[in-house]
């Protein structure tokens, strides 16, 4: 890659990354308006003048008041998670023939993190991208196997939103109804399908009304170059030696992340008092929240996590604070932290170190 192509890529890359974050600005913005509207409103009819009532000073407030041991705590949990997500990543690497280090793997996937708060997805390039080169194996495997931990995360989720739906049903009902207008929301899908359905079908016909043409271009033939060390990193789930322990980890990568909101609520007074069911579906709202593409989940994750909290008689200030003190105490500060700390470490740890790898396929 020449030096014109590299400053074509940066410059992508910063604009995504800009419009990204737009994005996600934008939107907790707009959360943090409507929030403050509501609580200058609060204010009035309690009798407190407005210039006596600002949201931002009881947000400073109840940062102060956080009970950050507890923080600690979801740190902990947060570590302990990625240890089976590392463990879980080597038993679909090593059937490609490789027998990675546990350290590049933990470190690499802390890397993943840090990356993804500058642009959706670009840690999981990131991720597969470093561990490849430092295990000496082709990166189209690697992201094979990080395209299969991705689809069983995408399968847990599903799962626990199914278990939060149906154990809160009748709640989230009577949120529903208290506060959205159904017959608008059905209209505004039956738009959405109308509209999308025959982009899609257009889309396909002309795929293959030129897929003679498209099959001679490099860009195709990159293409599938890369499905094809995908397709050989899905294999790997049928060649693992130990599937119960796959599953275990899998089960504890997922309970960790839920004991990670049941103790943050302990560490902000208002949301102590919650259930452990309350913190399965915040725990669901919010993790949905950060797979909508935004850096970290920036905005989208407040406006969810505020809602969820709604469900459960939290005034919607102590719930967008709640929501600002959970992403900022890990989805900002710990994994700068964590991300940094890998960054130092990789190359430290890796110096002098020449694993046996896997050679590249030839053609």
């Amino acid at each position: 890659m020449n030096t014109t192509e590299r400053l074509k890529r940066a410059a992508l890359n910063t604009l995504k990354f800009l419009l990204f974050l737009s994005v996600g600005a934008t939107i907790l913005y707009l959360v943090f308006q409507h929030q403050n509207k509501a609580f200058l409103n609060d204010c009035a009819l309690k009798g407190i003048p407005g210039d006596q009532c600002s949201l931002l000073d009881k947000l400073w407030t109840d940062f102060q008041g956080v009970h950050y041991g507890w923080l600690v705590l979801v740190l902990f949990a947060f570590m302990f998670s990625n240890y089976s997500r590392a463990a879980r990543w080597r038993m679909l690497v090593e059937p490609l023939g490789a027998t990675p280090r546990f350290r590049n793997a933990y470190l690499t996937i802390y890397l993943g993190y840090f990356f993804n708060l500058l642009l959706p997805r670009l840690g999981e390039v990131a991720r597969a991208g470093t561990f490849a080169r430092y295990e000496r194996i082709p990166v189209e495997k690697v992201l094979g196997t990080v395209v299969v931990d991705r689809i069983f995360d995408a399968l847990s989720i599903l799962i626990i939103t199914t278990l939060a739906l149906v154990l809160e049903y009748d709640t989230i009902l009577r949120f529903a109804e208290a506060h959205v207008s159904v017959s608008e929301k059905i209209e505004s899908l039956k738009i959405l399908l109308w509209a999308g359905i025959p982009a899609g079908i257009l889309l396909l016909a002309l795929l293959w009304f030129f897929r003679r043409q498209l099959a001679k271009t490099a860009l195709f033939t990159k293409i599938r170059q890369l499905l094809h060390g995908f397709w050989q990193g899905i294999q790997t789930v049928r060649q693992l030696d130990r599937p119960w322990l796959f599953l275990l980890h899998s089960i504890n990568i997922w309970l960790m992340f839920y004991a990670m909101t049941y103790l943050a609520f302990h560490s902000y007074d208002p949301t102590s008092g919650l259930s452990p069911v309350a913190a399965l579906m915040v725990f669901v709202f919010g993790g949905w929240g950060i797979v909508i593409p935004s850096p970290g989940g920036m905005g989208t994750y407040h406006f969810l996590v505020q809602t969820a909290l709604a469900m459960y008689g939290i005034r919607g200030d102590d719930g967008f604070a709640y929501a600002n003190i959970a992403f900022f105490s890990l989805q900002m500060a710990g994994n700068i932290l964590l991300g940094t700390i890998a960054l130092i470490l990789l190359p430290l740890l890796n110096k002098g170190y020449h694993p046996k790898g896997i050679e590249p396929e030839a053609g």
